[in-house]
């Protein structure tokens, strides 16, 4: 059988027996939304997915299957439910779903546990799902499990922001679909990624109110919220560099794991 970080394509006695020797488990987790009209909608699928590997791969961990559906996309960080193809949750399904998750993990004996966020409107639901896990589980037993949660976008650099965006960073939520993602794409997923059709339409001017039952006029007609001139794969290697760095630090910091070169 291959090696492999894939939870889901080992025997269970193999995941078993990893799970014993204190693998750390990463479950990325994301969204199948709307990405611009030069993008593949799963985006925030592809991309918590690939850094958990990457990281996996040097630390001897494991990555669950990627929760492919998020919480419903709002318009000032995903563009909102105007376009075909996005595949919303509600917040109480993504918490139940993580809830769920997380306490089989904790039944099958994983201690060490990385929560990947890649869909911005997930980050709450998450939480609150890590919150019910334990509340099934139990909070204050001797053997019980750690479980990180993080936005991979938190662990880039800020020398590399400012490496990427010398005229000032619109900040991560007008990043929706904009030259970070894009970047990440066009290094892992190139042939989803068509910069032709980008039709430049942005950055997005949001009112500091939310609408609801009318439409969001703010939101560019593309889907992007911000640009995605500037966006190649060389920076698209940097933002990734910069996250799987982290994230491997992060794990040998928090559980005491030793990278492999």
């Amino acid at each position: 059988m291959i090696e492999t970080v894939r939870y889901a394509e080992l025997p269970w006695p193999v995941v078993a027996e990893r799970l014993a020797a204190g693998a750390p488990v990463f479950l990325p987790v994301g969204a199948t939304e709307q990405h611009g009209r030069h993008m593949a909608m799963n985006v925030d699928v592809v991309l918590p997915s690939a850094v958990c590997e990457i990281a996996a791969a040097r630390l001897g961990g494991l990555v669950a299957p990627a929760l492919p559906f998020g919480m419903r996309s709002q318009p000032k960080t995903g563009g909102g439910r105007g376009f075909p193809g996005t595949l919303d949750l509600s917040a109480a399904t993504v918490s139940a779903v993580i809830r769920d998750v997380l306490t089989s993990l904790f039944r099958h004996g994983a201690k060490r546990i990385v929560v990947v966020n890649g869909h911005y409107e997930n980050i709450w639901p998450i939480v609150e799902g890590i919150e019910l896990a334990f509340d099934a589980f139990g909070r204050d037993r001797a053997d019980g499990p750690v479980v990180i949660r993080l936005d991979h976008w938190d662990l880039v650099r800020p020398e590399t922001i400012d490496r990427i965006f010398p005229d000032g960073y619109p900040g991560i939520e007008l990043e929706h679909a904009s030259v970070i993602e894009t970047s990440m794409m066009m290094t892992l997923r190139p042939e989803l990624v068509d910069l032709a059709a980008a039709t430049h339409d942005g950055p997005a001017q949001f009112q500091r109110y939310e609408r609801y039952g009318a439409p969001t006029p703010e939101v560019p007609s593309s889907g992007v919220l911000s640009l995605t001139e500037g966006s190649s794969a060389e920076k698209g290697q940097w933002l990734i560099d910069d996250t799987v760095d982290g994230l491997v630090a992060l794990c040998a910091r928090e559980f005491g794991l030793e990278p492999r070169k």
